[in-house]
């Protein structure tokens, strides 16, 4: 094998790839999955109170204790938590959770018909150990709701494993140094976790199944919008790899890059695995002490690092630490990697310095101190807690030789991933004892209506005669319903109000004012009718419609207030026209009637709607004509 520096060089079929999902999806509900909280996200500099927690690994029902826990532990993290008027006791974990909340279950039931999934006799709760700080009781509460479940797609049927009830996790506000800091108010919120079987083939495969179980979702009204509602995790192995779950996908149009540069990477750390054992490799079990090689050092880097500075040797790796496995992320960022984790800024090695103004004298001093060979590559880690980091960059050099692990990442914004922690076991579950069971009636599945998918929704939609990409826009913005009410009130089409105005006004209009700045926010469905009941009734043309949203997002006014203060000012239309004419009078009559279509924009703008567009355009026809003819007399 060779190093590939380009995934599209990947052949998937016999690279081996085998990938899976895990979206995890924030359900629309009255309150919290275990208390009578409300679904609120709040400013942190609105907390009212704080928690301090210091968390440990304990064992579970089988007197295991689970190993990415243990890895969390070792981290030695304070974690502070912002609580508000909106969480409670239950958030705090100085209550016990209620009831499960049987709308979020109802309505997991729901998308796991959907998915043609078989429910489960009973719903029970369980534990699941989180020992990063994002659960203040240091685990997550989930519950295993149908399993066998299947989507089709474009290269065959996808199973779907199992589709769970969870609560969400803590937001994370900061992160500073050995603090975080988190937010509890999205603690609780209901969560449905839908898990594909491994089942996909390619990045492109991965990407459009994300899609299609996303607009499942969507078609149920009942999920959850916006950034941080959604998010993918993927789980990528490669034929000799291992299986690697890539954690916090969030942009759907990253998730085909996040694969394909998952596999690259597999496939270069398998060359280096297969490099190092035709070269015989292996990592040294002794860590240096060589703080006092840098005695004097002149290196700003390493004295802001602090000491101790300490080091380990591999053996035979020279070369190899510095090989580009991702884009832009080396073996190094690997091994990186694991010394952040443990608290310290990074690594430094051989195959890259001289630099960060370390010399090559100070780089001679370090190899004679730990008598390494020309071959072998010396790695040295700074700061208070670096025998902690160079212990974890050990034990991940030593995997090198053997391959990859299995572990957690973190995808990154450029599509590339970083290492988080272990992949967790079996050991990290155990029963809830706090919340009882419920049993899911198979007559309460079956009575459960199938809701209208989007790509029907689509379809229905333009049957009122607005393009098919309005109708996802609509759809898209969850106007569809508004745009159907409004059209049934105002009669289909009357006066100025086509559904093409009715659909633009929900849609296009209210973005383009987003992007000016305004807080349409502020505009409620109530507004919008008014607006376009006004057009419809002949109070003002459809031309003024920004114009008067834009005044609704500013003052707050009632549609009929806004109306009265136009009427009251008094319009010059055709003074207006002529004023505009003459100011153009070249341009008129070098484009003679052609000039209507130009002059039209700039009196309505002016006239910002107040006046009918069929009134405007015939005084402006008009005016223009009798242009035209004066000149032509006076030649």
């Amino acid at each position: 094998m060779e190093f590939i520096k380009d995934p599209e060089e990947l052949d998937y079929n016999s690279l081996g790839l085998v990938a899976g999902l895990e979206i995890h999806q924030q359900l629309k509900t009255s309150h919290k999955l275990f208390c009578r909280c409300p679904l609120v996200l709040n400013p942190v500099e609105e907390s009212s109170y704080e928690l301090l927690r210091y968390l440990r690994a304990g064992k579970g029902e089988l007197g295991e204790t689970d190993v990415a826990a243990l890895t969390e532990v070792k981290k030695a993290k304070k974690h502070i938590y912002k609580g508000y008027d909106t969480t409670c006791l239950v958030e705090n974990d100085e209550e016990p959770p209620s009831v499960l909340n049987t709308e979020a279950l109802e309505l997991t039931l729901l998308i796991a018909k959907m998915l043609h999934s078989t429910p489960v006799d009973q719903v029970h709760t369980m534990r699941k150990t989180v020992v990063d700080g994002s659960n203040t009781t240091g685990f997550q509460r989930t519950a295993l709701v149908a399993m066998d479940g299947w989507i089709e797609s474009s290269m065959g049927r996808v199973g779907i494993e199992t589709i769970c009830l969870e609560e969400e996790a803590c937001q994370k506000v900061e992160e500073r140094g050995s603090e975080v800091v988190w937010s509890l108010d999205r603690l609780g919120i209901p969560l449905v976790e839908i898990c594909t079987s491994p089942d996909l083939k390619t990045p492109e495969h991965v990407k459009e199944v994300a899609l299609k179980i996303g607009m499942l979702l969507r078609s149920t009204r009942k999920v959850r919008r916006g950034i941080g509602t959604i998010r993918q995790d993927v789980n990528v192995s490669v034929r000799d790899g291992a299986r690697v779950e890539i954690k916090g996908v969030q942009e759907l149009g990253l998730i085909d890059r996040v694969v394909a540069y998952e596999a690259m990477r597999q496939h270069n750390l398998l060359v280096i695995r297969d490099i190092l054992r035709k070269r015989n490799a292996s990592v040294r079990d002794t860590i240096y002490d060589i703080t006092d090689v840098f005695s004097s050092t002149r290196s700003k880097v390493l004295k802001k690092a602090g000491k101790p500075i300490v080091a380990i040797v591999l053996e035979k790796f020279g070369g190899l630490v510095g090989c580009e496995i991702q884009p832009n992320r080396r073996f190094g960022s690997e091994l990186a990697d694991y010394a952040r984790s443990m608290g310290v800024g990074g690594i430094f090695h051989t195959d890259e310095l001289p630099s960060y103004g370390i010399t090559d004298e100070e780089v001679m001093r370090v190899r004679e101190r730990v008598d390494a060979g020309e071959e072998d590559c010396v790695v040295f880690v700074c700061g208070p807690r670096a025998y902690q980091a160079i212990e974890a960059v050990r034990e991940r050099a030593k995997h090198a030789i053997f391959g990859i692990p299995n572990e957690t990442r973190r995808a990154l914004p450029d599509g590339c991933t970083s290492y988080m922690r272990p992949l967790p076991g079996a050991a990290r579950m155990y029963p809830e004892t706090d919340v009882p069971p419920v049993d899911v009636d198979f007559e309460w599945f079956e009575s459960l209506e199938l809701p209208e998918t989007l790509e029907e929704r689509v379809e229905n939609l333009t049957s009122y005669g607005i393009s098919s990409e309005m109708a996802h826009q609509l759809v898209d913005s969850e106007m569809d319903d508004l745009f159907e009410e409004i059209l049934e009130e105002v009669g289909g089409v009357r006066g100025e109000v086509s559904s093409t105005v009715i659909a633009r006004t929900l849609t296009s209009t209210l973005s383009e004012l987003r992007r000016e700045g305004v807080d349409v926010a502020r505009i409620t469905h109530e507004h919008l009718r008014d607006v376009i009941k006004a057009v419809a009734n002949g109070m003002m043309a459809k031309e003024g419609i920004p114009e008067l949203l834009k005044k609704i997002a500013e003052t707050r006014a009632s549609v009929g207030e806004l109306l009265s203060e136009v009427r009251k000012e008094e319009v010059d239309v055709e003074g207006l026209i002529r004023k505009v004419v003459e100011e153009r009078k070249e341009f008129v009559l070098d484009r003679g009637e052609m000039a209507l279509g130009p002059l039209m924009g700039v009196v309505m703008k002016e006239l910002r709607g107040k006046v009918d567009g069929k009134v405007v355009s015939q005084i402006l026809k008009k005016v223009i004509e009798g242009t035209i003819e004066y000149a032509g007399k006076k030649r």
